[in-house]
């Protein structure tokens, strides 16, 4: 796809006003139409400093291949809206993307991939009045509980306070939780069902109101044991592409079938898919979600 990125530079050095302006303008809808499911590209990894893809160190480094990348995703019939911080979606505003679509605003990235803060996992994207001034649709948090890391502490308590902002504006808020622990100084999340269970337990109670909490969790085995520990709207997500994507797709399909689960919020698996073409991965998974795309 042709973005005209002379224009996007000119106009961030030159002309910066314009991309609230594109906010202003752009076309919105509702987050919740149709079949009621919701399709939702994801590009928020590189700000906490994962900008690899498999054995691909840097395969999110280049801004303008990433770019490219979400502008065919977001062209795609079924897809319905994107997940960034805000680099990304000024960026995607100012190219003029955003009309029709669901932005996500992404809020907690100070947990950098390997530092020893990892899980004090600060505020440092969007918050909820950022997200009101610019028109945007959604909030999006991380959550990663380590019982053994003091950090986790700092990270629930600021995730309270964004779900409290988030419904006195009315604004939808998903959490993303996991259990996680450090080995070997690197820290990983726990995907058996049991853990996954107590981490959507750990997000549901967090803030004075759930009125417009969803949930983004990970597909694992004995899915349908986790989606009976939520009452809440869920989107799944896609994590790195590291599987086989025939496994990961029918994975997907039998988890969009349960009860509760209203569609993917998936980025690497399908910007950088092992086919390689953007459209047959995006393709694939948007006939998963919304079940009457040809």
């Amino acid at each position: 796809m042709s973005l005209d990125f002379a224009a996007l530079r000119e106009l961030r050095a030159a002309a910066p006003d314009t991309i609230a302006e594109r906010f202003a303008t752009r076309k919105r809808r509702s987050v919740v139409q149709g079949d009621g499911r919701l399709f939702i590209v994801a590009a928020d990894h590189p700000a906490r400093g994962a900008i690899a893809v498999g054995s691909n160190p840097t395969a999110m480094a280049n801004r303008y291949d990433l770019l490219e990348r979400m502008a065919i995703a977001l062209s795609r019939p079924g897809v319905d809206g994107v997940l960034g911080t805000p680099d990304i979606i000024d960026d995607l505003a100012a190219l003029g993307l955003l009309d029709d679509k669901i932005v996500v605003g992404s809020m907690n990235r100070g947990g950098l991939r390997g530092a020893s803060f990892e899980l004090d996992d600060r505020y440092t994207a969007y918050d909820v009045d950022s997200m009101v001034r610019d028109g945007l649709d959604f909030a999006k948090t991380l959550i990663r509980v380590d019982l053994n890391d003091a950090g986790t502490a700092a990270t629930l308590e600021a995730t309270a306070r964004a779900v409290d902002a988030a419904a006195a504006a009315k604004l939808p808020i998903m959490l993303e939780p996991f259990l996680s622990s450090r080995v070997n100084g690197k820290v990983g999340n726990d995907l058996t069902a049991d853990a996954v269970i107590l981490s959507t337990a750990i997000a549901s109670g967090l803030g004075n109101s759930s009125a417009y909490t969803w949930m983004k969790l990970p597909v694992v085995p004995e899915m349908e044991r986790v989606m009976e520990a939520t009452t809440m709207p869920t989107l799944l997500l896609g994590g790195d592409n590291g599987g086989d994507p025939e496994d990961t797709f029918a994975e997907w399909e039998r988890a969009l079938a349960l009860p509760g689960v209203r569609g993917l919020t998936v980025g690497r698996t399908l910007l950088y898919p092992a086919s390689g073409s953007v459209e047959d991965a995006v393709d694939t998974a948007a006939r998963l979600v919304h079940s009457g795309l040809v």
